[in-house]
């Protein structure tokens, strides 16, 4: 908690105080009447769902089947044994969870099923087992409650402890909504089953909540089979150029900041920044004498390193999920203007991820050592950048990059 900004943990404790008061005056007023051994069963299937989260395909995002368990709860036992459930996820299983997390997921947990089991209550007060329509409509009430309370709470902590921006949770999140809830409709299952087996609803619903683990899991496994392929065909380029060592990843990471900047939409980013990872692959068919050459190339030498563009589009042009990236590996060397190559493109003629691309590979080739130059301060190559806007390179490419230097 000391690496934590004064505001952040102030934070966690105005959270970890409001789950303990809730979880502790539920219990004092109603722990007469709780049916112990169901919340101890709920509350063994939450964390077996809570320690084997899903890595989605949202950069450090993660979707836990534990929000059925915990919506579930919600509805069958009410807030307070909700509130209770939730909270032992301080004791969570997961190996190297620090304290601070721990503290802040129980606390979060068990508010979000406080929340979820009021407001169950108000739409369908008195239930009594049957599934009615107003049952349905209070648990999906009670669902986005749930989801809602979690994910702004989340949030909260990620934008004071300066984790994130308001620009990427906003994106993240409107990525993350409709997978959250998915997984916590599962409970409605459990809720279905509960009233006539009771505790033994739990074994069954493990059936689902697994697939559901096992469908869900699937575009992650593919990603990291993608970027398994990217790192690939990076370390081809590196090994034929090894002054490039690392500016196919920053070349990447750039073009995402620039993409950030004009909001374009999760799918699109990830496609951007797998073009800037590739963007030099055609070099692997330029021969090393002329990439590691310490001078101007002749004009012999320079008509061939026009050609990597080329070389490098047609590498990857049947490569399914590289298909995007195409256009902006075969054209990032042209310029708005008209006098780039290899086509000579000029302005909207050029691809959109092509125009990322220009800027970000511009700011790294110069603010690295290379063979033939000493490398820019950064103050030096943004204002060149921004002298080229509108002959070399696109002035709002230009300007969202800056735009994203300043912010870093």
């Amino acid at each position: 908690m000391a690496g934590l900004p004064v505001a952040a943990r102030l934070y966690l404790t105005v959270v970890v105080t409001a789950a303990l008061g809730v979880a502790g005056f539920t219990l004092a007023v109603g722990s007469t009447t709780f049916a112990w051994g169901y919340v101890l069963v709920l509350a063994l299937l939450f964390h077996y769902c809570e320690v084997s989260p899903v890595r989605l395909t949202v950069h450090h995002a993660r979707a836990s089947m534990s929000y059925a368990v915990g919506v579930a709860s919600a509805v069958l036992l009410g807030p307070g044994a909700a509130a209770l459930i939730g909270l032992t996820a301080v004791a969570s299983l997961q190996p190297d969870l620090p304290a601070v997390k721990r503290a802040f997921n129980g606390a979060q947990f068990a508010l979000s099923g406080f929340v979820a089991a009021v407001v169950f209550a108000g739409l369908d007060p008195g239930w009594a087992g049957t599934l009615t329509e107003r049952t349905y409509l209070a648990f999906g009430a009670a669902l986005v409650a749930y989801v809602v309370v979690n994910l702004v709470l989340v949030a909260g902590m990620l934008l004071l402890s300066r984790q994130a921006t308001t620009r990427q949770l906003r994106r993240e999140l409107r990525h993350l909504a409709l997978p959250t809830l998915g997984n916590g409709a599962f409970g409605l299952v459990l809720v279905g089953l509960w009233p006539s087996l009771g505790p033994y609803a739990a074994l069954l619903v493990l059936v689902p909540l697994i697939t559901a683990r096992w469908a869900l899991a699937v575009p992650y496994a593919e990603a990291k089979a993608c970027e398994a392929a990217i790192a690939a065909i990076c370390q081809a380029v590196e090994t034929k150029d090894p002054y490039t060592r690392g500016h196919c990843l920053r070349v990447g990471e750039g073009a995402v900041l620039i993409a950030e900047q004009l909001g374009l939409e999760p799918r699109r980013i990830e496609a951007l920044r797998y073009a800037g990872l590739v963007h030099d692959v055609g070099k692997t068919a330029v021969p090393t004498a002329i990439l590691q050459k310490p001078g101007k190339p002749t004009e012999e030498e320079w008509a061939a390193l026009q050609l990597h563009p080329w070389y490098g589009s047609q590498l990857i042009k049947d490569i399914a999920f590289l298909r995007e990236a195409v256009g902006g590996v075969m054209h990032h060397h042209e310029r708005v203007d008209g006098s780039g190559y290899p086509l000579g493109l000029a302005g909207e003629e050029i691809p959109e991820f092509a125009r990322i691309i220009a800027v970000a590979d511009f700011f790294d080739a110069v603010t690295t050592e290379r063979p033939y130059h000493r490398p820019w301060p950064r103050e030096k190559a943004l204002a060149e950048l921004q002298a080229l806007a509108g002959t070399h390179f696109d002035p709002r490419m230009v300007a969202a990059f800056v735009r994203a230097m300043e912010m870093r």
